[in-house]
């Protein structure tokens, strides 16, 4: 290959900085992180609510530029290492106008997935709050009774048992679509007056235990329900 010409080779010193190093092992390792934590983020949202502020991007690129900074400044991974000098550091990392245009990158990248799960975690609520006004306007509506697991199909109600064709196969005694339609009412309407979160309904059965119909939501405890 021909050797570029002297001023080519001389502009190419000056075309800008070229990329560190370390961004993408650092950017891996902060959106892998992230995704491990969508728990843990799900559950800061629920208590905080959107804030209009990155719920978990700083603490994740903090937790990964730890490591990284100890390899930065010539320790071994794990090597003890003060406060002050890993904020030192840090310090010293921010002042670098070109590395910081690349942690200002990654953290962009960071908060736009953040974003995008709590935006699936709203658009599931919104949905299964439709699925649950949808089922009590058909308890209102009708004589008939949605199933509260499968949310589609209708409920036979029998004097013994309570079944769908969702699967749905619970003994009862004494019971009626009457008793049932009011006891789906107010469980939920009591639900909705201490939680704003919407409940799920799931059957449960276990060895030495009858089939039950559970609710549950994500920040209370379960109830048995029915069974």
């Amino acid at each position: 290959a021909m050797e570029a010409p002297p001023l080519r080779r001389h502009r190419a010193r000056y075309k800008g900085p070229a990329t560190p190093p370390w961004k993408e092992t650092y950017r891996r390792r902060c959106v892998e992180r992230l995704r491990r934590s969508r728990a843990k983020l799900l559950e800061r949202y629920r208590q905080a609510g959107r804030a209009g502020a990155a719920l978990l991007v700083p603490e994740v690129m903090e937790l990964e530029w730890q490591p990284l900074a100890q390899v930065r400044a010539g320790r071994p991974l794990g090597a003890p290492a003060s406060r002050a000098a890993g904020s030192a550091c840090r310090g010293r990392m921010v002042e670098d106008p070109d590395e910081l245009a690349v942690l200002e990158e990654i953290q962009h990248e960071l908060v736009l997935q953040e974003q995008s799960v709590i935006e699936e975690y709203e658009r599931s609520l919104q949905f299964d709050e439709e699925c649950l006004n949808a089922m009590l306007d058909g308890l209102e509506a009708s004589d008939k009774i949605i199933c509260p697991v499968c949310r589609k199909n209708n409920l036979t109600v029998r004097n013994h048992l309570v079944l769908c064709q969702c699967g749905l196969y619970i003994t009862t005694q004494d019971m009626t679509e009457e008793k049932l339609r009011s006891l789906l009412e107010n469980t939920i309407t009591e639900h909705s007056y201490r939680c704003f979160h919407n409940p799920e309904f799931t059957v449960t059965s276990g060895m030495e235990e009858e089939t039950s119909l559970l609710m549950s939501c994500s920040v209370s405890l379960k109830a048995r329900f029915l069974g």
